[in-house]
């Protein structure tokens, strides 16, 4: 095994992301490398581990990395836990085929007990849902597609 490179702009970029949201731990993946960076009290720790190649999914018409690519998703901004609509059993924000409107509520991300909502980036007509309510979501998944 080769030697581990890390790059310290991106743990510190993390870190400064962790301080910014308030969050306990972040996670970035690119190619081979996985950082993750988790507070416990005031100590910042980085940790990274070489990603585990997984099986192929079954073709979907809008693949996780496809709707990431697509210019009107709207990613998640936090690791958390996804809710369609305001409270268990109301109608959703936004579903499928909805017309929305700039800064429109489209969904709320839960982190550490705090509701935040996610708002449309821009008006558009949400062509696909990507979530499913009441599921935990990673920072950067793509949530929606709102073109």
């Amino acid at each position: 095994m080769g030697k581990l490179s890390i790059d310290s702009d991106v743990i510190r970029e993390l870190a400064s992301l962790l301080d910014e949201t308030n969050l306990s731990e972040i996670e970035w993946e690119e190619a081979d490398k996985r950082v993750r960076v988790s507070r416990g009290g005031t100590q910042v720790v980085a940790a990274a581990a070489p990603v585990a190649p997984s099986a192929a999914p079954a073709p979907a018409t809008t693949t996780p990395e496809d709707a990431g690519n697509d210019p009107g998703a709207v990613k998640s901004p936090m690791v958390g836990t996804v809710y369609l609509s305001p409270e268990p059993g109301a109608a959703p924000f936004a579903k499928e085929g909805d017309r929305v409107a700039q800064g429109q509520t489209l969904l709320i991300v839960e982190a550490m007990k705090t509701m935040n909502p996610i708002a449309a980036p821009r008006a558009g007509v949400v062509s696909k849902v990507l979530v499913d309510d009441a599921t935990p979501v990673e920072f950067g998944q793509p949530l929606m597609i709102v073109e």
